[in-house]
């Protein structure tokens, strides 16, 4: 950020007054801006035994497989985001029920946390959105495991097909971190009783 959105003066990064983390100041208006993660919203979309994947069509990881996920907007909460986002990539209708809140990732690394919402598909129709070149169902054994496009996906599929087994499905929450050589660890963090 170089400019002032409020009154287009050069900002100065520098620790606010009351504060303790550097921020862009502007002097001429007095204003901060503040820039704080994103949230990446997303469903799991489960019919049967099989979940919906969809395969990417644009960057970062393209031509890999996801669950459909995308940026929270403005005005939504978590999970109205998550299904919107569930229909524009998926074209899919979904079903969230009350404990459908499933996995969540925070990636302080780069700024971002994920929210996965265990849902269930309304009906056999989907079809890929305009980020996704291909939408389709798969069962545990049909899972391109090579191919998932984010660790925080495989790991979401991964405790889903494990918690199937036992039909609890509580609530996690991860860390994920990345070392130097970009290798990722991920590690459990909090984990409700479901």
């Amino acid at each position: 950020m170089k400019y002032c959105c409020d009154c287009a003066a050069l900002l100065e990064v520098r620790i606010p007054e009351g504060d303790e983390r550097p921020r862009h100041c502007c002097d001429r208006c007095g204003s901060i801006h503040y820039q704080n993660p994103k949230n990446v919203v997303g469903t799991l979309p489960v019919y049967g035994d099989q979940i919906l994947l969809c395969k990417r069509a644009i960057s970062p990881r393209s031509g890999k497989w996801t669950l459909p996920a995308g940026f929270m907007e403005n005005g939504e909460s978590s999970l109205t985001g998550a299904i919107r986002e569930t229909k524009e990539e998926a074209g899919a209708v979904v079903i969230a029920k009350k404990n459908s809140l499933y996995t969540l990732f925070n990636l302080p690394d780069i700024n971002q946390m994920y929210l996965f919402f265990r849902v269930e598909l309304a009906n056999l129709k989907f079809s890929p959105g305009i980020e996704s070149e291909e939408v389709a169902l798969f069962s545990e054994s049909e899972i391109p495991w090579e191919e998932i496009a984010f660790p925080v996906v495989k790991t979401t599929l991964k405790q889903y097909f494990q918690d199937i087994k036992s039909n609890n499905f509580p609530v996690r929450m991860f860390d994920v971190h990345h070392d130097q050589s970009r290798k990722i660890s991920t590690k459990v963090i909090s984990c409700s009783d479901s």
